[in-house]
């Protein structure tokens, strides 16, 4: 059994956006539809394992990084897919990934 958080739209309280980079998004599938339950790994610019989380029923999901590339790939019964963000500052950066087997 996996450890990793559960996700939702909402920022936690006290979350200051002008000073946290804050990498979010949806799993979707090739219809668009949202992907509930998926495992989302967060990798670094070099493909190293960084975090991993659960998206919500709704496909959301989020992690609070550095500026810098990353690469966010999602594991589902549905399938899998990645998906490339590269904030260069502070602020709330989207990302969505969309799955296909």
């Amino acid at each position: 059994m996996c450890g990793a958080p559960v996700q939702s739209q909402s920022l936690p309280a006290g979350v200051d956006v002008e000073k946290e980079t804050v990498i979010t998004g949806r799993v979707l599938d090739a219809d668009g539809q949202p992907v509930g339950g998926a495992f989302v790994r967060l990798l670094d610019g070099t493909g190293e394992f960084t975090a991993e989380v659960v998206a919500s029923a709704t496909g959301d999901f989020r992690f609070f990084a550095a500026p810098g590339d990353w690469k966010v790939r999602a594991l589902s019964s549905a399938g899998n897919g990645d998906s490339t963000v590269s904030p260069s500052a502070a602020g709330v950066h989207n990302v969505d990934v969309t799955v296909a087997k």
